[in-house]
């Protein structure tokens, strides 16, 4: 018997022209056996391939109702998604960040059963990550980030329309959304598989500077690593003008300076000193406003193509 829920996947497109029919015509296949109804919407992130004419020549093959969002221009992964995700209607919502299946296809339907036992999120993450880039980030950011669950490499995820609905009452804007959604109170779980496939996605330039963007925002942003560099830059400071000024001391007590020598060196010590140590509530109070006001990003979509 098929599901009844309404199922809605969203996935990222990015000159993805070589497997994007191999991974929609898979898709469509679990869906359709599984699903009573379902949506496939399609973010096309500006892709300068034929990603798009692939993604219609699928279309015509099914009868689900399949949606192309064309960004306006290359905005990223995070706000792409967040645009197919707003435009979503499904009770449950698949997110695709990459169309690399590089998992056991039963996974997708696996997750969705997993939903079903309480879990407002279940993410799909292999066992381990390709990059060393990618690991070194994972371990600084669960070290340092306050965060309800720790994160991973993913492929993919579902999330519950509660899920979506707490995540959009908590910051319209998500610049990074596995942090939001490691840390927005509902239960999550991630389920991980062996990688089937040991070659590395190719990435393009746009997509790397998009990478090293969205992993600085989210470190600053979710962790305090940047609050607790800043304050130990500026208590090393505070140190050594504090040592400056008890040297200037010992030199006016212990011989004969140059007249004014002691005075405006004292004078500098201390006021460097009491600077650096705004600069540490300044820094501890921007943390603090950090943590409250998220950065107001927006995306803009070119147009929206109803195929069936």
């Amino acid at each position: 018997m098929k599901e009844k829920n309404f199922i809605s996947a969203v996935v990222y497109v990015n000159n993805c022209e070589k497997n994007i029919e191999n991974f929609l015509n898979h898709l469509i296949e679990i869906l359709e056996k599984k699903f009573l109804k379902f949506e496939i919407i399609c973010v096309n992130d500006s892709s300068t391939d034929n990603s798009v004419d692939v993604i219609k020549k699928v279309a015509t093959k099914t009868n689900g109702n399949i949606t192309i969002i064309n960004m306006s221009y290359y905005q990223g992964r995070e706000l792409s998604m967040n645009a197919g995700v707003d435009l979503s209607i499904g009770d449950f919502v698949y997110e695709f960040d990459s169309t690399i299946i590089d998992y056991d296809l039963k996974t997708i339907f696996k997750i969705y059963e997993d939903s079903l036992e309480g879990y407002d999120i279940v993410n799909a993450a292999p066992e381990k990550s390709k990059y060393l880039s990618s690991k070194m980030f994972y371990f600084i950011f669960n070290k340092f980030a306050n965060t309800q669950y720790n994160i991973s490499t993913e492929s993919f995820r579902i999330l519950s329309r509660r899920a979506i609905n707490r995540i959009n009452s908590i910051n319209k804007s998500i610049p990074y959304r596995k942090a939001i959604y490691a840390n927005c109170g509902l239960k999550v779980k991630t389920i991980y598989y062996k990688d089937s496939v040991k070659d590395k996605e190719a990435m393009s330039k746009n997509q790397k500077k998009d990478r090293e963007k969205t992993a600085t925002d989210a470190l600053l942003l979710f962790t305090d690593i940047g609050f607790r560099i800043s304050i130990f830059l500026s208590f090393l400071m505070m140190a050594i003008t504090l040592i400056v000024g008890i040297y200037t001391t010992i030199i006016f007590l212990g011989s004969n300076p140059i007249a004014g020598w002691t005075t405006t060196m004292l004078f500098l010590s201390f006021g460097f000193f009491g600077i650096f140590g705004l600069f540490a509530f300044i820094l501890k109070y921007l943390s603090l406003i950090i943590n409250i006001i998220l950065k107001n990003k927006k995306y803009l979509i070119e147009s929206i193509d109803k195929i069936n």
